[in-house]
């Protein structure tokens, strides 16, 4: 990189455009804004449903009718969008409720839309939430002590989750599942079906994370054996997260995300310089996790570290951040006059 300088010290004086918080915002080369925000939210059958999830404070698990007047209150805050997760009232090894037009996700997105229309309604396409078992895939039993993720036989259960999402009135449809070929099967099956404008967020570079522990408490998604390592990515490959990144560019998606993110700074900056595309960063369960439990001792400035987070992400390239903090967000930018 070239560096302009007509001069050295003391004619140039770095300093002089850091002298007030006025010239800092007029110089300042990377900005948040509350439109780049997405809110997870985490829903549930039932009224009156507000169950606090232990690891994660401040985030619940809702009813249709709590979700409603959770998401109601961000977009008065101006978040623009909603990443919708499902806890079904029953799970079995096919995940039947996952793709059922009477399932949790697509009576929330019909409230949310006749409620809220102008709201963003983004759902997450994904079986482990639905199954018995707590995998992203169906299961095949090798012996009594393998079994298989089944790649194939899964898309045809995911596609059929993601149709009827949109049939429900979904505006993105976003896998998450990490099964090969996904992205095809799901854009065939919504093109069939006459939804060609659904834009579909792929999880593109989703990685067998440490970072998902409390996630999991708030989506009741824990496997009940073995990982995840044999579909979600392994963490030191950078390289084929571009791979997969090209694969679900070439077979339709039209948003591409990086999970997660914070650990993954490099992988953001590499996919948005590489390919161009709209990308999202996942600020995930684990990164809100941490600094709420810092925060809670005293350690750190919630809202300074915060905010220098979602800094970095925007800095490496994502056009939009998901964050369980994007209402803290939101009047935190507000106040600083963003």
């Amino acid at each position: 990189m070239k560096i302009y300088c007509s001069e050295s010290f003391p004619a140039t004086r770095m300093r002089r455009l850091r002298q007030t918080p006025a010239l800092r915002r007029l110089v300042c080369e990377t900005r948040l804004s509350v439109q780049q925000l997405v809110l997870p939210l985490f829903a549930r059958p039932g009224k009156k449903i507000r169950t606090p999830v232990n690891s994660m404070p401040g985030v619940f698990q809702l009813s249709p009718d709590e979700l409603l007047t959770e998401a109601a209150n961000a977009y008065a805050l101006g978040v623009p969008a909603v990443l919708l997760f499902g806890i079904p009232a029953k799970k079995d090894a096919k995940a039947s409720e996952a793709y059922s037009a009477k399932g949790i996700i697509p009576e929330v997105v019909r409230l949310l839309k006749k409620e809220l229309p102008e709201l963003l309604v983004i759902t997450d396409v994904c079986l482990c939430e639905y199954m018995s078992h707590g995998h992203c895939g169906l299961v095949r039993k090798v012996s009594d002590h393998k079994a298989v993720i089944e790649n194939d036989p899964t898309l045809d259960l995911l596609a059929r989750s993601a149709l009827a999402f949109a049939e429900a009135g979904a505006d993105i449809i976003a896998p998450s599942d990490m099964m090969d070929g996904r992205i095809t099967a799901i854009r065939k099956r919504l093109d069939e079906a006459g939804f060609t404008e659904s834009p579909i967020m792929s999880y593109a570079a989703k990685f067998a994370s440490a970072y998902y522990g409390p996630f999991r408490e708030a989506a009741e998604s824990a496997p009940q054996f073995g990982d995840r390592r044999s579909y979600q990515m392994n963490p030191p490959n950078a390289e084929e997260a571009l791979r997969e990144t090209a694969m679900d560019i070439q077979e339709g998606a039209d948003i591409v995300m990086v999970k997660p993110a914070l650990a993954y700074l490099d992988l953001i900056y590499r996919v948005k310089s590489t390919f161009g595309y709209p990308t999202a960063a996942y600020a995930v369960s684990a990164e809100y996790s941490m600094i709420k439990a810092a925060a809670a001792q005293g350690w750190i400035n919630e809202r300074a570290l915060t905010m220098e987070t979602m800094i970095s992400m925007r800095r490496a390239g994502a056009d939009i951040i998901i964050t369980y903090s994007a209402m803290d967000l939101a009047r935190w930018l507000k106040e600083e006059g963003f």
